[in-house]
């Protein structure tokens, strides 16, 4: 793991002044990984704590990053959550969250404000790629002198060596006897996220099918029914070949998110995890970088100020419309 130490040294190091991170997990054994992570990145420990210790630190200054563990999330963590990520946000620092799929839900609406990283039972291996990313978006001396070239270079290899320590978690994991196929960490999906906005298939050949309407009256979005017959066949596939292979979150994803609109259903972040066909970390991040580029939308639940769900943009409905009509009849022969 020393390319690890390697990268992170090179962008941790800010003036000679360490960069600080408070950790806050229940689990003894979490607290003591999470620690070892980020002391490798460079960083010192401000503070290491339980959950509880949360709940009552909002007077404590923050690192520039924190990370915490909350993997069964109540009303009062929730709460406190909330808290950090505004004040995390109105500080211009960093946060890492880590949950399970069934706090999934609870986790996303309490972070609105800080562009949290939000993990879904990680592996180490993840936990390595979230802090790499952070890294690289951390305004300290040493990023500000590298060049876009450089920023994406030192993310890439820090997603790199992320993917190797998830192969030694997986062969510990055999080693003692237990099932690595079964774990959802052991797919072969890419996790390199855009770098820029994300174009919809086509997109480069046709640009005018996300362009604002000239003379031509807008297209309606197609049928629900079709929509969902086609995720139907896109399914289909993989009972006879490896799903691996046909990894495309983010169109599977606007593809939901297109039959809800005409459903007029709301689709939560974990809904939308599931139709992703990918690990749940690993669509959070395709997630987030379709809404920086305005094709998703984060909607607050009214009812419940501590749910949000996810929907298309407008501009992203302008777009599927287009994009079906350019199809027209043709998209049944598709299916």
């Amino acid at each position: 793991m020393g390319q690890v130490d390697f990268a992170y040294e090179m962008a941790a190091d800010s003036a000679g002044m360490p960069l600080a991170a408070s950790i806050y997990a229940d689990s003894d054994d979490v607290r003591d990984a999470l620690q070892e992570d980020v002391k490798a990145a460079g960083f010192s420990v401000r503070e290491s704590g339980t959950l509880d210790e949360l709940l009552a630190g909002d007077a404590r200054a923050l690192g520039e990053l924190t990370l915490v563990d909350c993997p069964r999330p109540d009303v009062a963590s929730m709460a406190a959550l909330a808290r950090l990520d505004g004040r995390v946000a109105n500080a211009g620092a960093k946060l890492i969250v880590s949950t399970s799929v069934d706090g999934l839900d609870d986790v996303f609406g309490a972070c609105a404000e800080s562009g949290a990283q939000i993990l879904v039972d990680p592996r180490r291996g993840e936990r390595v790629i979230a802090l790499g990313r952070m890294l690289a978006e951390m305004p300290n001396l040493r990023l500000r002198e590298l060049s876009e070239t450089d920023r994406l270079a030192l993310l890439r290899l820090t997603e790199q060596v992320g993917k190797i320590a998830e192969r030694l978690d997986r062969m510990d994991t055999a080693r003692w006897g237990q099932d690595a196929s079964q774990d959802e960490n052991s797919s072969a999906f890419r996790f390199e996220s855009p770098v820029d906005s994300y174009r919809a298939p086509g997109f480069e050949r046709q640009p005018h099918l996300l362009a604002a309407p000239q003379r031509k009256a807008k297209p309606p979005l197609p049928s629900a029914t079709l929509v969902r017959q086609i995720i139907a066949a896109r399914k289909l596939r993989t009972r006879f070949f490896d799903g691996d292979f046909f990894a495309d979150p983010a169109w599977d994803m606007l593809l939901d998110l297109t039959a809800a609109r005409v459903e007029h259903t709301r689709v939560s972040v974990t809904s939308l995890c599931i139709a992703s066909g990918v690990p749940p970390t690993t669509a959070l991040r395709w997630i987030g970088q379709m809404t920086e580029a305005g094709l998703f939308d984060r909607v607050e639940d009214d009812a419940d100020r501590r749910r949000a769900f996810v929907c298309l943009s407008d501009k992203a409905a302008d777009g599927m419309a287009r994009y079906f009509s350019e199809l027209d009849r043709d998209a049944q022969k598709l299916i």
